[in-house]
């Protein structure tokens, strides 16, 4: 028997939304496509008299409209078992994964893809009629987990908080409605899904399950630079590849109306796309194989292990969407990370187009590969150079009086100044009391010395 629901459990799924595992309806109309959808994927729950905004709208829960979704699910080809639990005036009926599918309605086969039910083709219903694959990892019990020792509650809680994902409900009851984690006896257990993004010690549990950065010199792998190994949860390993990418991509700056805007050769939002998407599909079930980004004089490549999920092929990439780990991909969609269902692969082209570079190349057989040209590193700097230390010093105070700090390394790269130019000048304009220095040598900054500048505003106006 399901789990009742209470208010507190009802007011965070309206808040969360609709997902891999829930659906809004105002009325029943055209109800049968999704309970068919649940019954090919992992089962849900729908929500009868909530709109797609989440909001309540409410129905009248009589015999009568019990009656009629009974017969909706009686007449799906099988037979759909589902279970109806009334709320207030709210009707949700549970849908449970099926045992014998594929399932079909009037309107034909349909599968729950991330939050909507798409009609699915003929391929794909040939695929799940001879056996594909049912045990998907992300939703499997993970045994080794121990709640009170792995479970990280400050990360947890953090994502909560930075998603907006608020509610009065226990830490327990929010990983079940959010697919992460169920109960059994009275005990909590995690899926791989909630393993991955919450352990204090993701390794501890799957050591394939890591992201590993390396930078070469010149375009093949026989000279190493540098090299980062980020064993971490899923939005970690996230975070830590794009300081990464910024820490060595080339970057220059536009400036326009007293405002600096930093632009790196390969647009970061785009590199983002890619590494997101290898770490909501890559198939974690190949062992010895985890996900590389690697850094060439000429490209950048994300690697990902396992190719293009069942589904799909060479022929309807970028136009379908078919997620292999139907829960990670869920929990990323709640962040700003996923903007839209089955979008990435054209975000990232046009963010490349915007920014003049040739469109990512895509391989696809084995591992799923994304591919991006980097472009030809700049020559000289692009603007003539500064002439004697007094108009470069000028042009320090401008610069950094332009924002509200800047490190050494920003005034060497947007001045075009070496090292030991800038050390002298600088040295010289602290001296002045021009600008001044904040924190270590390591880590400090410059900003402006605004008391200055109003004291030779004052003794200029009363000469």
């Amino acid at each position: 028997m399901n789990k009742k629901m209470n208010k507190q459990e009802l007011e965070f799924i309206l808040q969360e939304g609709e997902g891999y595992k829930v659906e809004f309806k105002e009325k029943l109309a055209n109800v049968d496509k999704d309970i068919v959808a649940f019954a090919n994927a992992g089962g849900g729950k729908i929500f009868v008299g909530v709109g797609d905004e989440g909001k309540v709208r409410g129905v009248d829960v009589d015999n009568r409209i019990k009656s009629e979704i009974q017969t909706i699910a009686r007449n799906c080809d099988p037979p759909v078992e589902i279970k109806l639990e009334i709320f207030e005036n709210i009707l949700i009926v549970h849908v449970e994964e099926g045992n014998d599918k594929p399932y079909k309605c009037k309107e034909g086969f349909y599968m729950r893809i991330g939050t909507n039910s798409q009609k699915m083709k003929r391929d794909e219903i040939v695929r799940m009629v001879i056996g594909e694959r049912r045990i998907r990892f992300d939703e499997l019990i993970n045994k080794e987990f121990d709640f009170k020792r792995d479970f990280d509650e400050e990360k947890f809680r953090s994502f909560l908080k930075e998603n907006s994902l608020f509610g009065d409900l226990e830490t327990k009851d929010v990983l079940i409605s959010l697919n992460l984690a169920a109960k059994k006896e009275r005990e909590i257990f995690m899926n791989n899904a909630g393993v991955l993004f919450f352990a204090k010690n993701p390794p501890k549990f799957f050591l394939n399950a890591y992201l590993d950065c390396v930078l070469f010199k010149g375009k093949d792998r026989s000279d190493v630079i540098d090299r980062k190994t980020f064993r971490l949860g899923l939005f970690e390993q996230l975070s830590s590849a794009k300081e990464f990418v910024k820490k060595h991509l080339n970057l220059s700056y536009n400036f326009k109306e007293f405002e600096r805007k930093e632009e790196y050769e390969i647009p970061l939002r785009a590199i983002e796309e890619a590494v997101v998407n290898a770490l909501m599909h890559r198939d974690y079930f190949l062992k010895g194989a985890n996900i590389s980004l690697f850094i060439y004089n000429d490209r950048l490549e994300i690697i990902s292990p396992g190719g293009l999920p069942r589904g799909l092929d060479k022929s309807n990439f970028g136009k379908l969407s078919v997620r292999r780990n139907q829960i990670i991909a869920d929990i990323f969609s709640k962040t700003p990370y996923v903007e839209q269902i089955g979008s990435g692969i054209s975000r990232m082209r046009n963010l490349l187009r915007k920014a003049n570079l040739p469109a990512p190349k895509f391989e696809m057989d084995g591992f799923f590969i994304v591919v991006f040209r980097r472009k030809e590193p700049l020559k000289g700097p692009e603007k003539e150079p500064l002439k004697g230390p007094e108009n470069r010093q000028e042009k320090i105070i401008e610069f950094v009086g332009m924002r509200e700090k800047v490190k050494r390394n920003e005034i060497i790269v947007g001045l075009a100044i070496s090292l030991g130019t800038l050390k002298k000048d600088i040295a010289k304009l602290v001296s002045k009391g021009a600008i001044k220095r904040i924190g270590s040598d390591k880590t400090g900054y410059y900003v402006l010395n605004r008391e200055q500048k109003e004291n030779e505003k004052e003794n200029n106006g009363n000469g």
